[in-house]
């Protein structure tokens, strides 16, 4: 591959607008020395974190709340204000105020990223599996009317809701262009010259540039990070959830993306990556081990109770709201089962009772929530 400096080139189209094309990647780069420290220290802790997954009894069980949070985070920067408690809430049964499309766009980012997970079995990551999570990602939501599934015809442009292509902040290529764009993209992704979370970094950059959709972009470039990981066989399932550093440090985000169209500032748009590639890491472990040792306390505290008590605990490492209908479908037993199951963890003081009456209680087991929904640590600035 062609190795450049400059990120891409500006193009001035019949409407008199200029728009963006970026070079193919990968850019000439220099390896500065802490470009190199946060690359093998990223890549340490991938593999801690690859590890303590495969360590996990049921890992498909307790990554599923972290993965939402991804989903409500990664949809918090496009604007929709769901929370993670009333996504957990709604998917145990409990009515929530939130808007349905706010609760649907961030319900679909879920199904999309399963989607993606499954058919990495039988198909790379490709222009054809990017249609296929956008289409899951945007039907039935806002986007609807915005082709789901298909990249666009027509220009778009980011800006105020007020702006035009000629106000913009920024015009990706013109649809004339996008097809040969997309297609060095796809190319890039199975180049094998550069560390794998490097070069997830630079495909991140560049298909935000190309903004192939009308809308979601964003949301799937941040869900493309995970499948690239889980391709390349650098994390087993997804564990790692950027969208929280990204949402933190929203200005620096955008920042340092636009200054790689700007100035071609690769080393500081890769160095803010791997740092919240770090940061991410060391969040999701912390965080997992105190879930892991609330749960592990919950199981002693009812050692000598009927096994129904031991299987709800097992159902709120994948939601710490649960109702005797949600856990009984989850746990695969009887209603009547769960309803015991959780009523000797309410005598227990493991759970609550938040909403609902007789058969409609919905319960919360709130030292998980308050593990899930804390913010993530951070380092000084990024």
């Amino acid at each position: 591959m062609s190795r450049h400096t400059v990120p891409g080139r500006w193009v001035t189209v019949t409407a008199g607008y200029r728009a963006f094309v970026p070079e193919p990647l990968p850019p000439r780069m220099r390896w500065s020395p802490n470009l190199v420290r946060l690359s093998a220290e990223a890549s340490l802790l991938l593999g801690r974190l690859a590890g303590e997954g495969g360590r996990l009894p049921n890992p498909h069980a307790f990554i599923r709340p972290f993965l939402r949070r991804e989903a409500v985070l990664s949809s918090k920067i496009e604007g929709t204000q769901a929370t993670l408690g009333e996504l957990l809430a709604a998917e145990a049964g409990l009515a929530v105020r939130r808007s349905p499309n706010d609760l649907r766009e961030v319900a679909n980012y879920v199904v999309a990223m399963e989607h993606g997970i499954k058919r990495l079995r039988s198909l790379p990551l490709s222009l054809k599996l990017v249609r296929e999570v956008h289409e899951k990602l945007m039907r039935g939501v806002r986007g609807d009317r915005a082709a789901p599934g298909a990249f666009r015809r027509s220009q778009n442009w980011i800006g105020d809701p007020d702006s035009t292509p000629n106000t913009a902040s920024y015009v990706p290529p013109p649809p004339d262009e996008l097809m040969a764009c997309l297609g060095a993209w796809e190319t890039f992704l199975h180049d094998r010259s550069l560390p794998p979370i490097v070069q997830v970094a630079l495909a991140h950059y560049q298909f935000e540039a190309i903004h192939p959709f009308l809308d979601g972009n964003g949301r799937v470039g941040r869900l493309l990070i995970i499948l690239f990981l889980i391709e390349r066989g650098v994390l087993p399932a997804p564990l790692l959830y950027l969208s929280a550093y990204f949402e933190a440090t929203r200005p620096q985000y955008y920042r340092r993306l636009q200054r790689v169209t700007r100035h071609g500032d690769w080393e500081e748009w890769i160095e803010y990556f791997l740092t919240a590639t770090v940061r991410m890491s060391e969040d999701v472990l912390a965080r997992a081990a105190k879930m892991t040792a609330r749960l592990a306390s919950w199981r002693r505290q009812v050692a000598g109770s009927p096994r129904a008590a031991h299987r709800m605990i097992d159902v709120l490492a994948e939601n710490p709201y649960l109702s005797a209908k949600s856990a009984s479908k989850r746990a695969r037993i009887a209603f009547t089962t769960a309803q015991r199951g959780i009523e000797t963890l309410e005598k227990a003081g493991i759970v609550e009772q938040v909403a609902g009456e007789k058969r409609g209680k919905v319960y919360c087991a709130k030292p998980l929530l308050r593990i899930l929904e804390a913010p993530p640590r951070l380092a000084a600035e990024a």
